[in-house]
Formats: structure tokens, C-alpha cells, sequence
């Protein structure tokens, strides 16, 4: 897709978000080994074809570098603990594309699926890029043999297109407007 965006669409300005459990904000460079530990499985790896195998602390340093531009933005998923303390369980970021969209894409971290996490980080996220970007149609591609990414955006509302990914093996899905 052709990255057609006027000067004021820009992701760069995310704002910190908040839902019952999480903090979702921008990661920065001290997030690193975080990041690294996090992403660094191969159901992780292995699901998202822009991610290395093995995923290093240089890998999650250049994430965090290239994901803090106008046009992508990574934010970190940080599960709020006892006395102010916070786990990286995820992340979820967003990329425009072309003159009309913006693909949103997460992954959560082994011991924190199956519990809701990733429903709850990317609601919120789609939420605010839907109000913030209301002429923008947000999509996501999924491999519909992964029964969990596609249940989890069917319930948000994404319906698939017929169409392929741009990405190996993976449909594209939208998320009809409210």
C-alpha cells in the first residue's frame, strides 16, 4: 500500500491508555530487556513474520527505535501490580497504510494468554484509533488457522474481507466503522 497520509495523521502522539488492568504507553529504550524476554518464543517468533528468531536485545532495541515513528507505533501492554509495579505482558501497535487505513497488529506473552489480556489491550487501541482516525478503516491480518488471533478480532468486531494478506498465509480482516 501507498503511504499517502496528510502531514496531521501521525501515530507518534499516542497517548498513554488505560484499561482495568493495563497500561498501555510507548515502550522507550529502558524497555528493552523487557521487550527481549517477552517476544523472544517461538509462538511468538514464529506467528509474526517481521520478528527474528531468536529475538535479542538488539532486536527489541530496533524495535522500539523504528516503532516510535509517525507511521508505526509499538506500545507496550503493562499489567498494573502491587505498589505501582508493572509487568510487560504485550504488545500491540499500529501501522498506516495507504490513504484510508490503519492495521493494528499485538502479540501477548506465554504465561499471560488465555487470560483476557490481549482482548483488553486491543479494544482499547482500536477504540482510540477508530475516534481518533474516524475516517480510517482499520484492518488486521490473521492466519485463519489461528483460532485464538481470529476469535479474538471476530469479537471485536473485524469481519474478513475474502481477501489475502499481504503477509504469507494470512487473511485480511476489517473493522466496519461505528
Amino acid at each position: 500500500m501507498f503511504n499517502l497520509s496528510s502531514p496531521r495523521d501521525s501515530l507518534a502522539d499516542l497517548p498513554r491508555l488505560e484499561t482495568a488492568r493495563l497500561t498501555l504507553g510507548g515502550l522507550a529504550p529502558e524497555d528493552a530487556p523487557a521487550l527481549a524476554r517477552l517476544t523472544d518464543d517461538p509462538a511468538i517468533t514464529g506467528a509474526i513474520d517481521f520478528l527474528p528468531e531468536p529475538f535479542t536485545l538488539e532486536d527489541a532495541k530496533g524495535l522500539i527505535h523504528g516503532g516510535n515513528r509517525e507511521r508505526d507505533r509499538f506500545l507496550g501492554a503493562w499489567i498494573r501490580g502491587e505498589g505501582g509495579a508493572a509487568a510487560l505482558v504485550g504488545v500491540v501497535g499500529a501501522h498506516l497504510c495507504g490513504p484510508g487505513f490503519i492495521e493494528i497488529g499485538y502479540w501477548i506473552g506465554g504465561a499471560a494468554r488465555g487470560r483476557g489480556f490481549a482482548f483488553e489491550a486491543v479494544s482499547a487501541l482500536a477504540g482510540h484509533l477508530a475516534r481518533r482516525f474516524p475516517a480510517r478503516t482499520l484492518v488486521a491480518e490473521c492466519r485463519p488457522a489461528n483460532t485464538a488471533s481470529w476469535g479474538l478480532l471476530r469479537k471485536l468486531g473485524f469481519e474478513d474481507t475474502g481477501e489475502e494478506g499481504h503477509r504469507p498465509g494470512r487473511r485480511l480482516l476489517t473493522r466496519a466503522r461505528a
